[in-house]
């Protein structure tokens, strides 16, 4: 009885060390992206390239956060009661180079389901894929991470929002339309919305630890003030792309989702402490599953509608 509690805690310090409420932020895109494909250019889906691609990013995104563990505990700035963190070196003991030899083994699978998905459509996304890999190492990693930068909101949602949406439309159409570029553009906003109200929360942590986030910067007043506007200007753009463009009413379905950023401001604006805010980086990271996944049914239902 106690080998099998203890193999149950070993595998819930392995499964947090993923950080699985951020992997929203990996395979929501490449859905919303396949339904674009679908929906847009009317494309029969490749359901092999679909599962490569979203088992490729849902790995890269585990092994960033791995990263982000792995030099998070190397500069100082986690120990055994930093809030949000997987905790597998500073609460659990388990060896740093154990946490960077599994992030390199997702790494290295990535590539072999980036090696077939390249095979079965275009070699030039060797180059993408080795440039999202690396800006997810260098993250947190390297001499410059971009996570200690005000550019971790930009580049996140960049790379993980539009980037991985119009990849997984690319393997499905061989092409990147105007509308997909349009239709993705929430995504990234999203995204970035995410990484946003993480350095909101670790806004005195990472001031003590020399970090200069967008939320350092602008204060945590403002900060919360743009993650509202990232969320006003996510709504307002399916709104608009609706009335002025031949995207379908049922992209509207996404308004279903707007208690969870009004959740998430309401509860920045009320509390500070890093545990009472954990609550509002799961509502903001919750709008971006919910929404994506609303954007996509609706896609869906266009098409088959």
């Amino acid at each position: 009885m106690t080998k099998v509690i203890e193999a149950d805690k070993g595998f819930k310090v392995w499964w947090h060390l993923t950080r699985p409420h951020t992997l929203t932020a990996s395979f929501v895109p490449v859905l919303l992206g396949t339904a674009i494909a679908l929906a847009i250019n009317h494309e029969t889906i490749n359901f092999g390239l679909f599962l490569a691609m979203l088992i490729a990013s849902m790995l890269i995104q585990a092994a960033t956060n791995m990263f982000n563990e792995y030099y998070d505990y190397k500069l100082g700035l986690d120990n055994e009661h930093s809030v949000g963190i997987g905790g597998t070196i500073v609460r659990h003991g388990v060896a740093p180079k154990t946490i960077m030899i599994i992030a390199l083994t997702f790494y290295f699978i990535a590539m072999l389901l980036g090696i077939y998905i390249c095979a079965m459509t275009s070699w030039w996304l060797v180059a993408v894929g080795l440039v999202c890999m690396l800006i997810g190492y260098l993250y947190t990693g390297g001499p410059y991470p971009i996570a200690y930068s005000p550019f971790g909101e930009l580049v996140s949602g960049a790379v993980m929002g539009m980037g991985i949406v119009l990849i997984a439309f690319f393997i499905q159409t061989k092409e990147v339309t105007i509308e997909a570029i349009l239709i993705s553009v929430p995504s990234m906003i999203l995204v970035g919305a995410i990484m946003l109200s993480n350095n909101i929360r670790d806004i005195v942590g990472d001031t003590e630890g020399g970090r200069k986030t967008m939320a350092i910067l602008v204060g945590r007043h403002n900060a919360v003030t743009i993650l509202a506007t990232f969320f006003i200007i996510s709504y307002l753009w399916i709104i608009a792309l609706v009335i002025f463009t031949p995207l379908s009413v049922w992209a509207l379905l996404v308004l279903l989702s707007i208690k969870k950023p009004i959740q998430a401001i309401k509860l920045f604006r009320a509390k500070e402490k890093p545990l009472e805010v954990m609550p509002a980086m799961k509502y903001t990271a919750q709008t971006n599953t919910i929404f994506g996944f609303l954007l996509a049914i609706g896609l869906l239902a266009s098409y088959l509608l």
